[in-house]
């Protein structure tokens, strides 16, 4: 297949239990030379098996606001204590190496990057009835009722947000495969363009 030729990054969104990961996953998979995930910073200590560059970049406090008053992420957050972020210069070293980056991003990142008018391509993806996406939560067999409620309320949100238009493409994920090729031909196949103001 073709390279990537809009090398703008791909934020991809989408609720809780829709299968983002599985379907990122499979790009990555099928075309590993040319996609990569992008690495948070984050303030949060190192779990076992987490590797600092690999699984999250690992800072202080003091280092991630002073990275924050320069501007130097597109998106970030609080989440109990701890600062998660997407660094600029992490996608711009990226991109020098010829590589389309990756972001799994929760709703309120996904604003922050469109107020910033960060140049970025949009993707939704949705499942194919709220009614699937409880059943699949529930599905895991691996969350308490009071978690099931709370992501199928955040859901909501997310879905009611992609309504307003902001995504350059929202997919309904109800074939595996048939949503991957929608994916696909939307990143390799979508001409390079312009960022509208």
């Amino acid at each position: 297949m073709a390279p990537v030729r809009d090398p703008r990054p791909i934020v991809i969104s989408g609720p809780s239990g829709v299968g983002k990961g599985t379907l990122y996953g499979l790009l990555f998979q099928r075309h590993p030379d040319t996609f990569t995930l992008s690495v948070s910073h984050t303030t949060r200590g190192p779990r076992p098996g987490e590797q600092d560059g690999v699984h999250y970049h690992f800072v202080t406090k003091d280092e991630f606001l002073a990275l924050k008053e320069k501007n130097g992420f597109v998106e970030n957050a609080q989440f109990g204590d701890n600062f998660y972020g997407t660094s600029k210069q992490t996608i711009e070293e990226q991109n020098k190496k010829g590589k389309t980056v990756v972001l799994d991003i929760e709703v309120e990142g996904v604003k922050q990057i469109q107020a910033q008018k960060y140049p970025a391509r949009y993707v939704f993806i949705a499942p194919p009835s709220e009614e699937e996406l409880e059943k699949r939560l529930r599905g895991r067999g691996t969350e308490k009722e009071e978690s099931i409620q709370k992501r199928l309320k955040q859901a909501k949100v997310e879905l009611d947000y992609a309504k307003t238009g902001v995504h350059d493409i929202t997919i309904v994920n109800d074939d595996l495969e048939t949503a991957y090729k929608k994916l696909e031909d939307f990143i390799f196949n979508s001409p390079a363009q312009e960022t509208p103001n």
